[in-house]
């Protein structure tokens, strides 16, 4: 993993990439719709071909979650990245079997704490892809980042 990041790091317009692709498979999405997101379009192959994604589909949770999993592998927050918003989450694209998600994030913004003074607020966006480059989800959050202790 890359170097910490604190709050005094990050900019506008800074990218980060993840550095891997993550495949995901007709398993995961059943494990996951079993435990949180239960239709039939994300549990059984035979069902999901009735309905609206004419196939299984990952949760968009679980695509949103993925895309957790690569920003935090991608972004070295010191700390921890602490959410503190979700602004706008869209799922553009069905996510299946087989697909190969990447994400690009960047940064759109960053201002000190008003009420908490140890920590810097951070806009960023991360758009998800397919091993096609078809966007599949994209997000606008924001999240907590340190500032560096002073003497």
């Amino acid at each position: 993993m890359a170097t910490e990041l604190y709050f005094e790091d990050l900019y506008p317009g800074m990218k980060f990439n993840s550095d891997r692709s993550y495949e995901v498979t007709a398993e995961e999405i059943k494990e996951f719709a079993s435990k949180y997101d239960p239709q039939p379009f994300h549990m059984d192959e035979v069902a999901a071909e009735n309905t609206f994604f004419k196939g299984l589909t990952a949760s968009g949770w679980m695509t949103a979650a993925i895309a957790m999993r690569l920003r935090v592998e991608s972004t070295s927050i010191a700390g921890g990245m602490v959410g503190a918003g979700v602004e706008e989450i869209r799922f553009t694209q069905p996510v299946r079997p087989g697909d190969s998600l990447r994400t690009e994030a960047e940064i759109l913004g960053v201002r000190r704490s008003s009420s908490r003074p140890t920590v810097g607020v951070v806009r960023s966006r991360t758009i998800v892809f397919n091993q096609r480059d078809e966007v599949v989800m994209r997000s606008v959050v924001n999240f907590l980042a340190p500032l560096r202790a002073t003497a």
